[in-house]
C-alpha cells in the first residue's frame, strides 16, 4: 500500500492507496503546532487508526519549503516549524518504507496536470491559508517556483511592494470581508477580491506562458462564484502580446494534494 499525507495548518489528512490508485481509506487529525506533539499524533494515527495497512512508500506533502534530498521541512508559511527532519521522524514510525517529502501545492498541481494530459504547460494556483503556486511542464514540476508560493511572490501593488498572500489568500479574503469563501454571496465582494488574484496570475502568465491555469485550494472550491469576474479582469489587464490561457476549476480543489502524492510515488518508485 501507498501512504499519502497532506499536512495543513489546521488538519492533516492521511489517504491509503493501492498500487493501481484505488483509495482505500482516509483519516484526518488536527495538526498540532508543537512539532513534538504533532509527531506523537502521527504515530498514534499510524499505529492505531491505520495499523491494518502495510506500506511500501509514503509521500508527505507540507505547506512550506522543503529539502527534497534529505526529507527536511525547512520553513513553513503557516506553521511554526523550522528544519524539521520529517523523513527521518516518519521512518522511525513506519520502518522500512521509502519516504518522500514534498510541497503541497506542487503535489496538487501534479495531480491536476495528470488529469489534463492535453496541456503541456499548466499553472496551478491555490488560494487557501496562503496562495500555493505550481507550474508543471511535460508532467514535471518546475522547481524554480518557490515552495512558499504567494508568501515570497512579491507584487508592485497600489504603490507598494506586497506579498501575494496578503491580498489573495483565503485568510486575506476572510480578514478583509469578514466571511469565508463558502459564506460569500455578494457579487461585489468577489468582484473586488479578483483584482489582486488576477494581478498575480497575470504576472505568472506573462513569465511562464502556461497553456492553462487551474484554480484550486479552499477558495478555488468556489470558483463558479468568481470565475466571470476573474476572466474579465484578466482580459482587461493582460498584454495583447501574450495569449490568454484557459482558466479552469481544479478537478479536486481540496483533495488534489493526496492524489498528487500518489502520482509522485508512482513516478518515483
Amino acid at each position: 500500500m501507498l501512504l499519502a499525507i497532506d499536512v495543513g495548518a489546521t488538519k492533516t489528512l492521511f489517504a491509503v492507496f493501492s498500487a493501481d490508485g484505488q483509495k482505500k481509506t482516509e483519516h484526518k487529525i488536527a495538526t498540532d503546532h508543537n512539532y513534538e506533539d504533532f509527531k506523537a499524533s502521527i504515530k498514534k494515527a499510524l499505529n492505531e487508526d491505520l495499523a491494518t495497512y502495510q506500506f511500501s512508500h509514503c509521500c508527505c506533502a507540507v505547506p512550506g519549503k522543503v529539502d527534497r534530498e534529505n526529507g527536511v521541512g525547512i520553513v513553513f508559511g503557516n506553521l511554526p516549524w523550522q528544519n524539521v527532519p520529517i523523513a527521518d521522524d516518519f521512518a522511525q514510525i513506519l520502518g522500512q518504507v521509502r519516504i518522500f517529502v514534498e510541497n503541497d501545492a506542487k503535489m496538487a498541481g501534479l495531480y491536476e496536470a495528470k488529469s489534463l494530459p492535453e496541456f503541456n504547460r499548466l499553472l496551478y494556483i491555490a488560494p487557501g491559508t496562503g496562495v500555493g503556486i505550481a507550474f508543471i511542464v511535460d508532467g514535471a514540476n518546475d522547481l524554480s517556483i518557490d515552495d512558499l508560493g504567494g508568501r515570497t511572490f512579491l507584487l508592485d501593488w497600489r504603490a507598494k511592494k506586497i506579498a501575494w498572500d496578503e491580498i489573495s489568500s483565503g485568510r486575506a479574503l476572510t480578514s478583509k470581508y469578514g466571511q469565508k469563501a463558502a459564506e460569500i454571496t455578494k457579487p461585489q465582494i468577489w468582484q473586488d477580491y479578483v483584482h489582486g488574484l488576477a494581478f498575480g496570475i497575470n504576472r505568472l502568465i506573462e513569465s511562464k506562458k502556461p497553456e492553462v491555469v487551474v484554480i484550486g485550494g479552499g477558495v478555488g472550491a468556489h470558483f463558479e462564484k468568481f470565475q466571470p469576474y476573474l476572466e474579465k479582469e484578466l482580459k482587461k489587464i493582460g498584454s495583447s502580446q501574450v495569449t490568454m490561457p484557459k482558466i479552469l476549476k481544479a478537478r479536486r480543489p481540496e483533495e488534489a494534494v493526496i492524489y498528487g502524492c500518489y502520482e509522485y510515488i508512482k513516478v518515483n518508485s
